[in-house]
């Protein structure tokens, strides 16, 4: 008996020997990583379209049928290009047996940013093998460390922008768990100085840059001693150097019942957490938004940037034969981070007032995901329709004054 507790122990060992291995040499790897790319200096800007599964290769049509609206003169000067990348279906995944095919990761890769639809993710009772996560796969081949998500609430005076890290904390090493016996199961959580220093002065910059002041720090410190332990530390360093900005921190439990206090809730600015808080806190902010299906999701890196909607591939709509009612407002949301991204911000900020007024503000067409409500190309019309209005930025002031009163 206990020599074999022995032969299980070593194989886990191992096998952790060959996990720590592996992320000293990405600590290594981002201490070396190129500067920023400078979209103002390219010739062209390469813009890649993933339908995904489900219902994301409807909304990601409408999406891009107003992102390639807003950029038609760039598009027919050359100086933008949108391509079609197909292959990151799950059917695709499945036959390779890998989370982003290879062919599929090159097409990638030669693109500066990506518009990508919801993928599907296998999970116990699901037809499909136990592949991973085509987008945690992403965020590591294209080292895609802030996902960054906004959040307003007009009528709530809310304006949140939540920056999770992306490449790191447990999701990061998902795969990469060991069953010591049948009794006995380990996963790990890895939290780096060069990871957690880079999305944390990010978060600190963004809140400068955007007059925001104030940025709050979400871990479980308490408990969780070294890896939210050291994400707080380095907070703590970074803060330093930013003394126009206030921080604070909170612990992820607490922070999930403030974000609902009234009281509170208006209080937060920016917020900035390890990648698994960060994925539950901001699927309950977009909830008080609205759902998950109002909510645009920005992954960023410094040679690479991926823009998605932060809802599922709802298969169920598709079976169902209601994909076409599926909201856009999440992939054109995002279509408009893609923009301020590339250097876009009037195109960026029309659309998000557009967004605004046809979904909190006017909702002239209701958006119900069945045959009683409008049909995703229908609204994608009315947003550009928006866009469009020479009288918008008049009629978004008009109504954020009158929510606000």
């Amino acid at each position: 008996m206990h020599m074999a507790f022995r032969e299980e122990t070593k194989a886990a060992m191992e096998h952790f020997g060959g996990v720590v291995e592996e992320q000293l040499e990405r600590a290594e790897a981002m201490k070396a990583a190129a500067d920023w790319t400078d979209y103002d200096s390219l010739d062209r800007i390469v813009i890649g379209v993933c339908g995904g599964d489900g219902i994301g290769p409807y909304i990601s049509a409408h999406a891009r049928t107003v992102l390639e609206d807003l950029l038609s003169e760039e598009i027919a000067a050359g100086r933008v290009e949108v391509r079609t990348i197909e292959g990151l279906t799950i059917e695709n995944r499945v036959k390779e047996m890998k989370a982003v095919p290879d062919a599929v990761l090159a097409e990638l890769r030669d693109c500066h940013v990506i518009l990508k639809g919801p993928t599907t993710t296998p999970k116990k009772g699901d037809p499909w093998p136990n592949i991973e996560s085509a987008n945690v796969a992403m965020r590591r081949h294209l080292d895609l460390f802030a996902n960054v998500r906004p959040v307003k609430i007009p009528e709530k005076s809310i304006d949140w922008v939540f920056f999770r890290e992306n490449t790191e904390g447990s999701y990061a090493l998902g795969s990469k768990g060991v069953n010591v016996t049948d009794d006995v199961s380990i996963d790990f959580c890895v939290t780096t100085e060069q990871g957690s220093d880079r999305i944390i002065r990010l978060a600190f910059d963004y809140a400068k840059r955007n007059s925001m002041g104030k940025v709050s720090v979400v871990t479980k410190a308490n408990v969780v001693k070294a890896t939210d332990g050291k994400f707080l530390d380095v907070a703590e360093r970074v803060a330093k150097e930013f003394p126009e900005v206030e921080w604070d921190d909170w612990f992820i439990d607490i922070m999930t019942a403030k974000l609902l206090d009234p009281y509170r809730a208006k209080d937060f600015k920016v917020m900035v957490l390890p990648n698994l808080y960060g994925d539950i806190l901001t699927d309950e902010a977009a909830q008080i938004q609205g759902g998950v299906g109002t909510a645009g999701s920005a992954n960023i890196g410094k040679r690479h940037a991926m823009f998605e909607a932060i809802h599922g591939s709802a298969p169920r709509m598709v079976e169902e034969g209601r994909a076409q009612y599926a909201d856009p407002s999440s992939m054109i949301k995002a279509a408009a981070m893609l923009l301020a991204h590339i250097g876009r911000p009037q195109q960026a900020r029309r659309l998000e007032m557009a967004l605004d007024v046809c979904g909190q503000f006017e909702r002239r067409l209701a958006m119900t995901g069945r045959s009683d409500g409008a049909d995703g190309a229908l609204y994608a019309d009315y947003v550009l329709e928006t866009v469009k209005d020479p009288t918008l930025e008049d009629r978004w002031t008009r109504h954020r004054e009158s929510f606000s009163a």
